[in-house]
């Protein structure tokens, strides 16, 4: 009796002690696994900043193109401007700087928004005042103050507009 009690005890010694074996390999295993993938997760993280950083300096490349851009034309109109006023009879000259801005409005899609004897819209219309009159219908554009403009289908600045308000009786 005693022997077979020797070979269970020692069979279960042996079980529970390739348990724990198993048990430190997979724990091994999985601490090899955990710095991998803190590291791949610390490389991940380094790669963003780099990321961020070059999407900064992009940024900050492009802004300043667009800035040389605009500033180029606006010397061009400058001195167009400059020769427009030394001229004697300035109309050819500001025809001219009239025109150059055109094409860089079209160049840029900059378009107006015609606005007279149509009905108000706040999201394209700033309204300066109303003008209460007999013959005409509520809230129809009568007169622009000062042109809005829309670049790309996107308001750039709205038309500043005096709306019609029919009198009341």
């Amino acid at each position: 009796m005693n022997m077979s009690n020797t070979k269970s005890t020692g069979k279960k010694k042996d079980s529970s002690v390739k348990k724990n074996v198993s048990l430190k390999q997979e724990i091994e295993q999985l601490k090899k696994e955990l710095k991998e993938n803190k590291e791949q997760l610390l490389r991940s993280i380094a790669d963003f900043q780099n990321y961020q950083k070059r999407m900064v300096k992009e940024l900050e490349l492009r802004e300043k193109e667009i800035k040389e851009k605009y500033l180029s034309e606006l010397i061009d109109l400058n001195e167009l401007l400059k020769k427009a006023y030394a001229d004697k009879d300035p109309r050819e000259g500001l025809k001219l700087m009239i025109d150059n801005i055109e094409k860089f409005f079209e160049k840029e899609q900059i378009k107006c928004i015609e606005c007279i004897g149509k009905k108000f819209d706040h999201n394209l219309h700033h309204a300066v005042t109303t003008l209460e009159k007999d013959d005409c219908e509520d809230e129809i554009i009568v007169e622009e103050v000062k042109k809005g403009y829309m670049v790309n289908d996107k308001l750039l600045r709205p038309s500043h507009v005096i709306v019609a308000k029919k009198k009341e009786k």
